[in-house]
């Protein structure tokens, strides 16, 4: 939303609590009582199908600071929790409008989750809804602070990462030719150029995939997810990896859990870590993914029987094109973005993800995001 059309738009809102007031008014008058204000202390008709169509974050809360509305925005950002603003800085800010009276315009950088350390940039406008009521509305203005970095990180790994497989594209071009006249070097030399090109397709996808996570805020449409569609998705999309190198994926937990965000991209980040658990598990072992939900707080951990991470490389398992063990991913094709996509996709819900490895034992990967309230899933459904 436009920051200029948010005056508007709080102006509007107050005239739909002032025409309720004057109707209290008019309506004591003609029965000859003495006129006196009563302030319903429901939202007036009209506030809720407007807070409810706000692409950004609209909140509205009464006098005692209960959270009376959130649009879907506020919910995707982890702005309330329990019909609460989640963080001090809002907090302070309806405090101030509601002393001074005057709106308040301000920038503001905060945690996108309860336990996570990625942040989001909000516009901020907050201001008096009639006598009673304090409307907040937020624009995010992640993108904007992100960019350029994103720009430099884009070419940066095109630049390290391409030339490896485009080079040997070239190198074996060059072999092709030399080669015309015997046909078992072509056709080895073709075979590898086809893998080689399958590989460059590969990394410039997730390049690219991975780019877009940074660049802008995936969430635009959250939907209240259900966790277990997520883990049978990406069980399934690995079974035939499994199935070939002989690792066995046993899945179970809480059925019941439920996070608010994207679903296909959810999907995407257990997919990476189950198909990394199979790549560096041993034949005849187990992956285990495991859903746990306790205190708000969603766990989906995937833990395998494999090589498993040295200490002073687990800090670094989540950085672009960081790999393990190098020499098996390229073998296998592996461009060594799958967990920085992880990473991101987490983060851009408002959750974390933790590594806990043993070398020689195996690792778990736990992803952690909070859990969607059952009151404000059902307005979000509803939205």
């Amino acid at each position: 939303m436009d920051s200029a059309l948010l005056v508007p738009l709080a102006l509007a809102f107050g005239v739909v609590i002032g025409a309720a007031l004057t109707a209290v008014f008019v309506a004591s008058a003609h029965r000859g009582q003495r006129a006196v204000a009563v302030v319903s202390t429901a939202v007036p008709d009209g506030v809720d199908q407007v807070i409810e169509a706000l692409e950004s974050a609209g909140v509205v809360l009464d006098p005692s600071n209960t959270v009376v509305k959130a649009s879907p925005g506020a919910l995707a950002f982890g702005l309330v929790w329990n019909q609460a603003l989640v963080h001090p800085e809002l907090v302070t800010i309806v405090d101030r409008v509601r002393r001074y009276g005057e709106p308040i315009t301000q920038e503001l950088e905060l945690a996108r989750g309860p336990f996570g350390d990625a942040n989001i940039y909000l516009f901020v406008r907050a201001a008096r809804l009639g006598a009673r009521y304090i409307l907040l509305l937020a624009e995010d203005r992640t993108e904007s602070y992100r960019l350029d970095d994103v720009r430099r990180d884009f070419v940066a790994n095109i630049s390290h990462e391409l030339k490896t497989p485009i080079g040997a594209v070239g190198l074996l071009a060059e072999a092709l030719q030399a080669a015309s006249n015997e046909p078992d070097q072509v056709r080895r030399f073709a075979k590898r150029l086809t893998k080689e090109a399958d590989r460059l397709a590969r990394i410039t996808q997730e390049i690219i995939e991975l780019s877009r996570l940074q660049a802008a805020d995936a969430l635009t449409s959250p939907t209240v997810v259900e966790i277990d569609h997520v883990v049978a998705k990406a069980v399934d999309q690995n079974r035939v990896a499994a199935e070939s190198s002989r690792v066995t994926i046993v899945s179970g937990g809480d059925a019941s859990a439920e996070v608010y965000g994207d679903e296909p991209l959810l999907a995407v980040a257990l997919h990476n870590l189950i198909a990394n658990a199979i790549q560096y598990s041993p034949k005849g072992s187990r992956v285990g993914v495991g859903v746990n939900n306790t205190d708000g707080i969603v766990e989906i951990a995937v833990t395998d029987q494999g090589i498993g991470i040295p200490d002073d490389e687990l800090d670094r398992v989540f950085e672009r094109f960081f790999r393990i063990d190098p020499a098996r991913s390229r073998h296998t094709g592996g461009s060594g973005l799958g967990l920085s996509i992880v990473k991101h996709v987490v983060q851009n819900h408002g959750g974390d993800i933790r590594v806990w490895s043993q070398p020689g034992k195996g690792s778990t990967f736990t992803i952690r995001l909070p859990e969607a309230s059952h009151a404000a899933a059902a307005s979000l459904k509803e939205a």
